[in-house]
């Protein structure tokens, strides 16, 4: 009970079994994508750290968002459609923090995105101030301050599942404040606001039991014709490569996308391969 599992390295889509980027899969079998069961957090990496992990210098300017470099995709458990964000099906005009403010009602949950960083997740509770969970630890703060310059926008929109009221979806935020390292059931800032707006334990760690087939599926827009989808047990790994793929942004997926597609070629065309 005493030992820790070390950190699981993430794999890259060449070491990764997926589904054909047309929507076809060819092969009998599942295609799965990755599972996160023993990951940290990911939002260590939300700031002062640059995309590799290392520590960003503080003298550096810091990266504009640019919403071309936005990760369009939608999320289906089973053949339902439980989240989506895309310029069709929802608005990724983002604002200066101080503009949001004139925007929020409390109950809202508030996305604060950069180029390069992890996207950070926020339930709005009022009176210039959001509860969020940041670094292990659920913490109270002025949304400005937990914008840390970068850009932000509403996103209540973005997963289809009925949302509670804006009085519980405060209570519920308001009452994890102050929990902390192996107190949290959230793996990430996005798992804890969406938990709070929906109540729905697939938000929590191990809310799942990842045995079985892979009901989830990232669907990943690589053009008006084109999406390429990965397969996963649970809605928190599905979170998890979702959040990776923002934090890489389009034009580094699409060329991760490419070179796996080319490697599967290689080997296809290798002499004696199946």
């Amino acid at each position: 009970m005493g030992n820790q599992m070390d950190k699981l390295s993430h794999l890259s889509y060449a070491e990764v079994p997926t589904v054909d980027p047309n929507g076809v899969d060819t092969e009998e079998g599942p295609r799965i994508g990755v599972s996160y069961i023993f990951s940290n957090d990911d939002d260590e990496l939300e700031d002062g750290c640059a995309v590799d992990g290392t520590a960003r210098d503080p003298n550096q300017e810091e990266k504009q968002y640019d919403q071309r470099d936005e990760v369009e995709c939608a999320v289906y458990y089973r053949d339902e459609c439980i989240y989506e964000k895309s310029a069709k099906s929802a608005s990724l005009e983002v604002y200066s923090p101080e503009n949001l403010l004139n925007k929020c009602k409390a109950g809202d949950l508030v996305e604060f995105v950069a180029t390069g960083q992890y996207p950070h997740w926020a339930v709005y509770v009022g009176d210039f101030q959001v509860v969020h969970l940041h670094r292990a630890e659920v913490k109270n703060s002025f949304l400005t301050d937990a914008s840390q310059g970068r850009r932000c926008r509403i996103v209540n929109d973005f997963y289809k599942f009925k949302a509670l009221s804006p009085d519980m979806v405060v209570q519920n935020a308001m009452e994890q404040v102050g929990l902390k390292d192996r107190e949290l059931s959230w793996r990430n800032s996005e798992c804890f606001a969406a938990w709070c707006m929906f109540g729905k334990r697939e938000f929590k760690m191990g809310g799942e039991i990842r045995i079985g087939k892979q009901p989830y599926r990232l669907k990943i827009l690589m053009s008006d014709k084109h999406s390429h989808v990965l397969e996963f047990q649970s809605l928190e790994d599905m979170i998890m490569e979702k959040r990776r793929n923002d934090h890489l942004g389009r034009t580094a997926v699409l060329q991760e996308l490419a070179t796996h597609f080319s490697s599967v070629e290689e080997i296809k065309s290798e002499p004696g391969a199946d």
